[in-house]
């Protein structure tokens, strides 16, 4: 490892056993310097095989999946389901500070490598385990993928349109929530490991990890005046009292499309919001593209719960009409200049462009010498004084550090790695 700027985490050694499920979680600390060695199984990880790929090549060595989230990690290949690998397993724990893995729960107890064995070997060693439901309860043998996880926090009720079934509500990324939590509750052990000696097991469900991700839009609209949010896609149902106490709603747009992808606004009319709304209206007004709905409507007296949705659509066909004539940065740097909280919807190249991102240097150009390319990542998750958190060295190609950890770090003989090899231990 390179020792300018190590990291805070450099004197601790972190054996990552994690799949798919865990990858972030030994990113975050190899991030921070921790010493991350990424076990795979023999030939590689199963996640290897997940796209996209570098040149869209599919090839073990060219997962971009991959190389995202094992940077700052070497790399070995061992069976621990041998047991001449549960031998060289329990080596590496003897000077390891933290596990981290993300088995169903009971797997390494059925291997004799759960915490209860592997803190006889080491006492002040942490054991993170990242799993669905956890290590207890009637779910915790349950399957748990990323759809099943979602719908059961709650948060797939909420996603996708009112007159269509639930929607996940992104890209696969529940397990990313109890990653970071098992990473918390490992420093936090390795904290507290300082006063008492002892190491400690990290038990990191997801459903646990989302469990708040549903927030207070979710969560707090039910004490607050008993409302259930449900699912709306881009529309946002205003709730309206009728003469006769019924209640019914309004759709209104939280999102358009304009010239060149979208844009997130709303017309909140409370006291702090007028500003925002009235100046956009302005805008669309000096446009010529104000509807005479739009051109009478008075702001300070609008009401959501009492409008109807012709009069709610007469002045929002507007703001459509308006805003598919910009594109999003006319439309973002108008807004800047007028005080409206309007928000493009960014894509990632987009993301990448981006002059906050720029400025502040969050990309990281990485080295593939095997690839003979630079390739752009995304860098430190915080930044540190002295810059320590970072990107220190690529992901692991399958095996490369077996010689540096097997031959120089365990005194293990060439000729034993070739056997070991053939075995299919390593």
């Amino acid at each position: 490892m390179d020792e300018k700027n190590a990291g805070m985490l450099s004197p601790y050694r972190v054996l990552d056993l994690t799949g798919e499920r865990g990858f972030l979680g030994g990113k975050l600390l190899g991030d921070l310097g921790a010493d991350v060695i990424k076990i795979e199984p023999p030939g590689g990880d199963p996640a290897r095989k997940l796209g996209p790929f570098y040149h869209d090549e599919p090839h073990p060595e060219k997962s971009l999946y991959w190389m995202g989230f094992n940077t700052n990690k070497r790399g070995i290949t061992l069976d621990i389901a041998t047991a001449r690998g549960r031998e060289i397993f329990k080596k590496l724990c003897r000077k390891a500070d933290i596990v981290i893995e993300s088995f169903d729960p009971g797997y390494l107890d059925g291997l004799g490598l759960g915490y209860g064995s592997l803190e006889e070997i080491n006492p002040g060693l942490i054991v993170a385990s990242i799993t669905g439901f956890g290590q207890t309860g009637p779910y915790k043998d349950f399957k748990a993928p990323d759809i099943v996880l979602w719908a059961l926090s709650g948060l797939g009720y909420v996603h996708g349109d009112a007159d269509r079934p639930p929607l996940s509500p992104s890209y696969p990324v529940s397990y990313f929530f109890s990653a970071m939590q098992a990473i918390i509750g490992a420093l936090i052990a390795l904290f507290q490991r300082g006063t008492t000696g002892r190491g400690q097991h990290i038990d990191a469900p997801t459903l646990l990890g989302l469990a708040w991700a549903t927030g207070p839009e979710v969560q707090g609209l039910w004490p607050l005046n008993g409302e259930i949010v449900k699912r709306s896609g881009r529309i946002w149902p205003r709730p309206r009292t009728g003469p006769d106490g019924e209640v019914t709603y309004i759709n209104v747009p939280l999102s358009y499309p304009c010239r060149d992808g979208g844009v997130k606004f709303f017309p909140f009319v409370e006291p702090g919001m007028l500003p925002s709304t009235n100046g956009l209206t302005r805008w669309v007004i000096e446009e010529g593209l104000a509807s005479e709905a739009l051109q009478n409507v008075d702001w300070t007296t609008w009401d959501w719960s009492e409008v109807t949705q012709e009069a709610a659509d007469a002045v929002t066909e507007s703001f459509g009409r308006f805003f598919m004539n910009h594109t999003k940065e006319e439309l973002w740097q108008g807004a800047r200049d007028r005080g409206i909280q309007l928000y493009p919807v960014f894509t990632p190249r987009d993301m990448v462009a981006f002059p906050q991102l720029k400025i502040r240097q969050y990309w990281q150009e990485v080295d593939h010498p095997e690839l003979d390319a630079r390739i752009t990542y995304p860098g430190a998750f915080v930044k540190l004084a002295d810059g320590s958190c970072e990107i220190r060295r690529r992901a692991p190609r399958i095996g490369e550090h077996n010689p540096e950890i097997y031959e120089k770090e365990l005194g293990m003989s060439k000729q034993e790695l070739e056997k070991l090899k053939r075995a299919g231990v390593i």
